[in-house]
């Protein structure tokens, strides 16, 4: 593909670290930019159905979802749903206005504890692999964002699970960060190592298959684009509409998986919440045949335009972001070596004469 720009050996070529760098600081953006959307949401959600105590919600910063456990009754509870709101914008204004701008980021530090770190191994693996696989594949290497797309989801989503699984047990059981070890050491204590991945199949089965066809769609998507428009190099406008159709096809084809995946979450986390064995879990098929007995087939669908809304300006917003910082460091490095190399030209150049 004529138009990416992470191929190794070029002069210019952006480090491991650059990479880290730019995952980090679109993280960052995207999160900025789209926490006070779902904070809204949660907002709106809980004035039609307050939240009871104990009950679990899905937190979403736009970068991966969190499980976080309502705690009914307390009045700087950010979630809770002061007066009256008759729409979304309406929403936005009364809690500007009522509790400060601020407001609107409520609950975003400690799930860029983990979603930050996640971010950046996720798309740092991600280059690094596809170009190893673009090299190693020849003539199918169409098929590398693929593979390396699949790969990177499952290192990142096996690293984080543990940590998703304590932090709502921290949560749920008023633990500070600091008691992070204790918690550790209870979990493998009362119930196995393994129980700190209890829920990766079900996240694995929405994501792996999320990502590989994200990547595949937005590789194309970037290369017809840059055809398309007679560019040599994808611009921010390009990289942004790439990612945000390519976002919002995987998410309408993996839409039951994330609400088996979601809906396993909030029953585990309410599990914790009650200080039950969690022990027992229904397969992900038992869960899609329990949805479709209650809800229809429909139901394997439930939240299909709320969940598009918000991974489609994420997923924009976060290649765009990632893609931009590629471009700095790429600049950056190109400009150095050529400065570097100057004085050598000056220098064998008066030596001749």
């Amino acid at each position: 593909m004529s138009c990416q720009k992470s191929s190794p050996g070029p002069p210019g070529d952006i480090t491991p670290f650059q990479q880290m760098m730019a995952s980090c600081s679109g993280a960052i953006i995207t999160s900025l930019l789209v926490t006070p959307l779902d904070v809204v949401k949660i907002r709106l959600q809980a004035q039609k159905n307050p939240f009871p105590k104990g009950k679990c919600f899905v937190y979403c910063n736009g970068l991966m979802d969190h499980i976080c456990v309502c705690e009914n009754g307390n009045t700087k509870v950010w979630y809770k749903a002061p007066g009256h709101f008759s729409s979304t914008l309406d929403a936005f204004i009364k809690i500007i206005r009522m509790e400060g701008i601020r407001s609107l980021w409520s609950g975003l530090p400690p799930t860029l504890i983990m979603a930050v770190p996640a971010t950046v191994i996720y798309f740092t693996c991600y280059d690094q692999l596809f170009a190893l696989l673009k090299l190693r594949m020849g003539d199918r290497s169409d098929l590398a964002p693929l593979f390396a797309g699949a790969i990177a989801r499952v290192g990142s989503a096996t690293v984080i699970s543990p940590l998703e699984l304590i932090r709502t047990k921290m949560q749920s059981e008023k633990q500070s960060y600091r008691e992070m070890n204790a918690v550790i050491r209870s979990a493998l204590k009362n119930e196995g190592w393994r129980s700190l991945w209890r829920g990766w199949g079900p996240t694995l089965l929405r994501d792996v298959p999320f990502s590989a066809m994200y990547w595949f769609n937005y590789e194309k998507g970037k290369w017809w684009l840059c055809k398309h428009y007679s560019c040599s190099e994808p611009t921010v406008a390009i990289t942004f509409t790439a990612g945000a159709l390519s976002g919002s096809i995987a998410s309408i084809i993996t839409l039951p998986f994330d609400v088996v995946k979601t809906k396993r979450q909030v029953e585990m986390g309410e599990l914790q919440t009650m200080k039950l064995s969690t022990q027992v879990s229904s397969s992900t098929y038992s869960v899609m045949k329990r949805i479709v007995a209650e809800n229809g087939l429909s139901g394997l669908f439930a939240g299909f335009m709320p969940r598009l809304i918000k991974v489609a300006p994420a997923c924009a917003i976060m290649i765009s972001t990632y893609e931009f910082g590629k471009a700095f460091f790429h600049k950056h490095n190109h400009q150095k070596e050529s400065q570097v190399t100057a004085p050598q030209h000056i220098i064998s150049h008066t030596e001749k004469h």
